[in-house]
């Protein structure tokens, strides 16, 4: 299951190439202001089957990345460069008209606020029923019936009569799997979950996330999960991605990430985060500061601001000199974009941040 991998060379079994592949991607907004550079030269892959979850504050990328894959920027203010491919086929520069054919049959979103992405004006079931007519051809009864099982699929009591409700006589659980229903309704081959727990209560939360889980073994779906959530991220993914100030500062396994991170904003994410099995005396421990202005993101590693550890880095390399993301290797650890040693890194963790995570 190794999305962030690149495939052993030679590998009679490994697909030609993985089914979504982003590089050096940059996606520039023209505001009154100057260029805000929100996403800045990022690349991932992810493969069919597996889930990547893409981690980080407000503000770093995350969903602008993934709007870019589904093309639904405003030409107007937006410039796009790098490339993305899904399948094979490259998005970059795609008209509306192909995009419209792939979004919903090829790649569906599953959008962070329920309320404000279903139409007040239209019934559920309707808008389930919708991307199926238009992708398919399916006749309304044929639509209606198969909205109905699919708000069957994600546990909807009652789908017959709940189908013909609108999006305000539903609870937020409800929405949210109404959400993935229209999302999932023509098997697409790449769902992007943008803050799918969000405003949901715990078990709502576990639902919705066993939910993908169940669908994506049925399916074969690749899954992008947006969040801030790190349980989210150790519950849902087999790859994770941490994104800081529009770039990748580290990515590797769901296990390698959690248990063993190599970066400083990754030891802070985590360092930050209240566990029920910590000792009372042990204290969070929040990462100082404030995410850069995308507009003039700072030189060198964008982090330094923040880090506690420049003054372990020789010279002024962390203020001056862009820290480059590893390739990645054969088994999935790509490491991550800090000037410190590996030697720094294992001392610093063992020392200072594995006591705080058991």
């Amino acid at each position: 299951m190794s999305t962030l991998s690149q495939t052993a060379a030679g590998s009679a079994t490994a697909p030609a190439h993985p089914f979504l592949s982003v590089r050096d991607l940059y996606v520039h907004f023209a505001t009154e202001d100057g260029t805000v550079k929100a996403v800045d030269g990022l690349s991932f892959d992810l493969e069919r089957g597996s889930t990547l979850g893409i981690v980080g504050e407000s503000g770093s990328g995350k969903s602008v990345t993934n709007l870019a894959v589904l093309g639904l920027h405003n030409p107007r203010n937006t410039t796009i460069r790098g490339e993305i491919l899904l399948d094979g086929q490259e998005l970059t520069g795609a008209s509306e008209r192909q995009l419209n054919r792939l979004r919903g049959k090829k790649m569906a979103m599953i959008f962070q606020d329920s309320l404000a992405a279903l139409s007040p004006f239209y019934t559920v079931g309707r808008q389930i029923a919708e991307p199926l007519m238009k992708h398919t051809g399916a006749s309304r009864r044929e639509a209606r019936a198969r909205a109905v099982e699919m708000l069957r699929k994600v546990g909807i009591p009652q789908p017959e009569l709940r189908v013909d409700d609108y999006p305000h006589q539903f609870s937020g659980g409800m929405r949210q799997r109404a959400m993935i229903a229209m999302a999932l309704v023509c098997d697409p081959d790449l769902v992007i979950a943008d803050e799918p727990t969000t405003a949901l209560d715990v078990t709502v939360q576990a639902q919705i996330l066993d939910l993908l889980k169940d669908l994506q073994q049925e399916t074969g779906a690749a899954i992008i999960i947006i969040t801030h959530d790190l349980g989210v991220i150790a519950k849902t993914a087999d790859q994770v991605m941490v994104m800081y100030a529009g770039r990748c500062v580290e990515r590797g396994t769901v296990t390698e990430v959690m248990r063993r991170p190599q970066h400083p904003y990754s030891w802070g994410l985590l360092s930050s985060v209240p566990r029920l099995d910590s000792a009372v005396e042990v204290p969070l421990v929040p990462i100082p500061g404030a995410p850069p202005s995308l507009l003039a993101p700072p030189p060198g590693c964008p982090f330094h601001p923040r880090c506690r550890f420049t003054g372990q880095v020789p010279g002024d390399a962390c203020r001056t000199v862009r820290p480059q993301l590893p390739e990645p290797r054969e088994e999935g650890r790509s490491g991550a974009a800090c000037h410190l040693t590996a030697e720094q890194k294992e001392a610093v963790f063992t020392e200072q941040i594995r006591p705080r995570l058991r």
